[in-house]
């Protein structure tokens, strides 16, 4: 399913956080958010999934405005894994995991033997099979964003949004959750902080600075040395990866402008 961000624009306290941003994300593409702290990545991303509503502009999931779709459908639409969506009371792995299938439950509905095979496929996709019976709140940062990326993906949403969903994670944690998005045939929106990561992860980039898309393409086409300095204010070398032939940032530390 397409996702399409039109002329979105989110103004708070007489401050525009996010400036007529249009952004498509093609049916089963994965489309990277980068940007300084403070750009509007985030912001954007509330909107889509409806946490926050645009003061301007809409939000399209295939042919419709997902303000009007009703909640139950939103959610079996778009799933989100936030910044801010972690767990305040000690349930286990396995019930968190099991959270994502709520929007297709009624009441106390119990789980399906198909639905408790989605989320035991889910906790071995993403390495946490082994925490099923642990609380979460004794596992670490890393565990604990692989648990919430699970009861995303099995929420069976058409898209999924991604707000920088390796942070505390491993570089080995963090490959494999890009990998396995890469291989999902999901709509992904991603932001990531890791230009790298992101060079490697992503279709498409879409680069925010003070609310606005300054640019947007391939990211061999965006990651380039002008617009690292113009944006980052950081001086690096962009060169090809010797694997992949895709763009690689190379920094020294004193490098910022």
């Amino acid at each position: 399913m397409d996702l399409k961000l039109d002329e979105l624009s989110v103004v708070t306290d007489g401050k525009s956080l996010v400036r007529g941003l249009s952004l498509d994300v093609p049916d089963g593409q994965v489309v990277g958010l980068v940007g300084p702290n403070g750009s509007g990545k985030s912001t954007a991303l509330r909107c889509v999934y409806r946490a926050l509503r645009p003061s301007s502009g809409t939000v399209w999931v295939g042919e419709q405005d997902v303000t009007r779709l009703p909640m139950r459908h939103s959610a079996q639409t778009v799933a989100a894994m936030t910044q801010d969506g972690g767990v305040e009371f000690d349930f286990t792995v396995e019930e968190v995991v099991a959270l994502g299938r709520a929007p297709h439950l009624r009441g106390n509905q119990a789980l399906s033997g198909r639905e408790r095979g989605l989320c035991e496929r889910a906790m071995e996709q993403l390495d946490i099979g082994h925490l099923a019976h642990r609380g979460v709140l004794t596992l670490s940062g890393g565990e604990r964003q692989r648990v919430l990326l699970a009861r995303a993906l099995v929420q069976e949403a058409k898209i999924l949004v991604l707000d920088e969903p390796t942070n505390h994670l491993d570089v080995r944690h963090q490959i494999d959750l890009l990998s396995l998005l890469r291989g999902s045939g999901l709509t992904v929106l991603v932001v990531l902080h890791d230009l790298n990561l992101a060079a490697a992860a992503c279709d498409r980039l879409g680069v925010l600075s003070q609310g606005r898309l300054v640019a947007s393409g391939t990211p061999a086409e965006v990651l380039t040395t002008q617009l690292i300095l113009d944006t980052f204010g950081v001086r690096a070398s962009v060169v090809p990866h010797p694997l992949t032939g895709g763009p690689q940032l190379l920094y020294a530390l004193n490098s910022t402008r």
